[in-house]
């Protein structure tokens, strides 16, 4: 079921590829997020509408070495196009011969770059969302890329967070460094790292971004608590952002991304499906994962963290909930989904926060990593993130 009433029609955004310029209409993009994003969850967000949907994060370390769960997890699903991979290095020489691969195998059409994650194992060795900080080391490895993409046509964005915490806020500088060097945008997360996913996040950064970057034309997406079409409407009335990045808000509810194009199209829409509906978009996602990964077993333990997610705020009883997070088989999936009983869309909580909710605190770093930001530092970290 979906209901809607009228607002005004936001613009589209240009990404320029290597084919001409592309654009994405509506301006959302999929977030990137370890262990969600990969081809079957961005197939069932594109079947809702346009926009562009960004694969997981990989190391450039782990792509240049071709291990086969990184090449598998930039593998596009059928039919995607623009296709979005997520680079993260700390080494301008590993980033330049990662983007280089991407642009001589044809493997990419867009590359964005991370500089946002606060996860503690990244930041320890001064990567994500710390790595703006070292702003000398920043613009290397943008440079490196922006120079190795040149001659293959590749667009390159990046994406990042305020900065470390609120005494070390990077992303005025390092949003222009980026913009001077050429990126095609800056999509902001308006947390620091020390916040990871905790209370609200602080649109007025982002607002202030687009003033900052306006003179060099380079457009500002926002990221940050986009629960619904109404949200990210908010966020570009509010920030005069040029487009969104959404993530945890399409957890469970990959028809966001209707609401979101209809939104952004003149039309607020909010889609309240029921949970029989809920129940086939389910299935639906199994299948596609298991084709994914070419084994039942792996695909439905993929598959299980998604379970909570779909079925938040239904009246699901205890141990039918818990079979669902031990789901082992498509067969099982079935018999679990037909035991469900048709019931409307919990409204009440269907907007609601979800995902991750780490409670903020204080960012690990490499000793002394704070003395001079104008060190040049290369920190062997790719290894540190197990994502690929």
């Amino acid at each position: 079921m979906v209901s809607a009433t009228t607002s005004r029609r936001i613009a589209p955004l240009t990404l320029r590829l290597a084919t001409g310029e592309h654009q994405i209409d509506p301006p959302v993009v999929l977030a990137p997020m370890a262990g969600i994003t990969n081809a079957p969850f961005r197939t069932l967000c594109r079947e809702q509408g346009a926009g562009l949907f960004v694969s997981e994060m990989v190391t450039a370390r782990a792509l240049i070495e071709r291990r086969p769960e990184t090449l598998r997890m930039i593998a596009p699903g059928p039919g995607e196009w623009p296709r979005s991979v997520q680079l993260y290095s700390v080494d301008p020489a590993t980033m330049r011969a990662a983007v280089t691969m991407l642009g001589k195998e044809n493997l990419a059409d867009h590359i964005d770059m991370n500089f946002g994650c606060p996860v503690p194992k990244v930041t320890r060795k001064g990567g994500g969302a710390a790595l703006p900080y070292k702003r000398r080391l920043f613009t290397s490895i943008v440079g490196a890329a922006i120079e190795a993409a040149k001659p293959f046509g590749l667009p390159i964005t990046v994406k990042m967070r305020i900065g470390i915490d609120s005494d070390h806020e990077t992303y005025l500088e390092a949003a222009k460094s980026a913009a001077d060097l050429g990126v095609n945008w800056v999509a902001l997360h308006a947390r620091t790292a020390e916040q990871m996913y905790e209370g609200k996040s602080d649109w007025s950064a982002i607002e202030r971004l687009v003033d900052h970057l306006k003179p060099t034309g380079v457009p500002v997406l926002g990221n940050g608590d986009i629960w619904s079409g109404a949200d990210a409407m908010a966020m570009v009335e509010q920030t005069n952002c040029a487009g969104v990045v959404v993530g945890r808000g399409c957890l469970g509810r990959p028809w966001l991304f209707n609401d979101l194009v209809a939104s952004f199209r003149g039309a607020n829409v909010k889609s309240l499906p029921t949970l029989h509906e809920v129940r086939e978009v389910m299935f639906r996602h199994g299948q596609l994962i298991v084709e994914h990964f070419e084994s039942e077993d792996r695909g439905c333990r993929d598959l299980r963290k998604h379970m909570a997610w779909y079925l938040k705020g239904f009246r699901v009883a205890g141990p039918l909930r818990r079979q669902f997070g031990m789901v082992s088989s498509l067969s099982e999936l079935r018999a679990l989904l037909d035991q469900l009983e048709d019931q409307p869309y919990p409204n009440a909580v269907g907007d609601m926060p979800r995902g991750r909710t780490s409670h903020g605190r204080p960012v690990t770093l490499p000793q002394g990593w704070l003395d001079d930001p104008d060190e040049l530092a290369v920190v062997d970290l790719e290894d540190a993130f197990s994502g690929g």
